[in-house]
């Protein structure tokens, strides 16, 4: 099922897949030797927790609703296709990915679907199995490398010229949060991820969009511990928005009290919110996507 929609890839060559890999793991990585043997364990963590919670995802948070089973074929991924979420993110093919996930979009499900309802789940669900030492740094890493690829292939944004130079994330602390550790961890898996990254941990807003205005970024993501910290951060993120030279800079934020209330990004004026370092990764790709989008692949050069 996989190799038969292949000739409906005309606009992804087989070299922009393989070149690919240069841009979304760092290469101390891509360099180990025991990437196979990695990869295929990680695809059967996947395989037994991910996939399962995916299919326990239709019921639980609609009880009454009728069973995976019954729901729109045309619509929604069956348990066959979710069954090949292993193969999307860890399968050593990228092309068999491409042409999997060529199949459910054909089907009917937009990108934005496929994201919400596939992909970001995974990620989350990776930074989850990290946490409860199911994985190590190294096996998370790989699985987000593989997400980012397929977004940035299907959106287009691997064709966009200077790709390198322009896959930049700004990493900030709002002015009077103190806990380091989320910045830490948010960074520590951007830089594994191929991104370029510039931190700030006690900086004042002004310093914060002073940067954004000096440096071309495609993402900022800010942290807030607490809800004290909501004023600082509104105004910080507004005063990103009005100086960055990146018009279409994309602003992330984390933090418990996002995570508690992800509608309170929206609020705060933020374009999206991150539960874990691993989730924060792939959002950061779908921000430079829908920036590579808006102004198109020349502009982003």
């Amino acid at each position: 099922m996989v190799r038969a929609a292949s000739a409906a890839l005309p606009l992804i060559d087989r070299g922009s897949l393989r070149q690919l890999e240069t841009h979304f793991i760092a290469p101390e990585i891509y360099r180990r030797d025991d990437l196979a043997r990695r990869q295929g364990q990680l695809a059967q963590l996947i395989s037994d927790r991910v996939i399962p919670q995916l299919l326990r995802l239709h019921s639980d948070v609609v009880p009454d609703a009728p069973p995976v089973e019954v729901v729109v074929k045309a619509l929604a991924p069956d348990r066959d296709d979710i069954t090949g979420l292993a193969d999307i993110i860890l399968g050593s093919d990228l092309e068999a990915a491409v042409s999997y996930v060529t199949l459910l979009r054909d089907r009917g499900l937009s990108m934005d679907a496929l994201f919400v309802e596939l992909l970001e789940p995974t990620a989350r669900h990776l930074g989850e199995m990290w946490d409860h030492d199911l994985c190590d740094f190294i096996d998370v890493t790989l699985g987000v490398a593989r997400l980012q690829k397929l977004l940035a292939a299907f959106n287009n944004s691997h064709i966009a010229p200077q790709l390198d130079s322009r896959r930049a994330v700004l990493m900030a602390m709002t002015p009077g949060d103190q806990h380091f550790f989320g910045v830490t961890m948010v960074e520590r898996f951007l830089l594994a991820s191929g991104w370029k990254v510039r931190t700030e941990t006690s900086a004042s807003a002004a310093e914060i969009a002073d940067a954004t205005q000096g440096s071309w970024f495609a993402v900022a993501g800010l942290t807030a511990g607490s809800e004290q910290m909501i004023d600082s951060l509104t105004t910080t993120i507004a005063r990103i928005r009005q100086q960055s030279c990146n018009p279409h800079i994309g602003i992330m934020v984390g933090g418990p009290i996002f995570t508690a209330n992800p509608a309170l990004a929206a609020e705060v004026g933020a374009d999206a919110t991150a539960p874990n370092a691993p989730t924060a990764v792939l959002i950061a790709q779908k921000l430079f996507d829908t920036a590579i989008a808006r102004q198109g692949p020349r502009a982003a050069g």
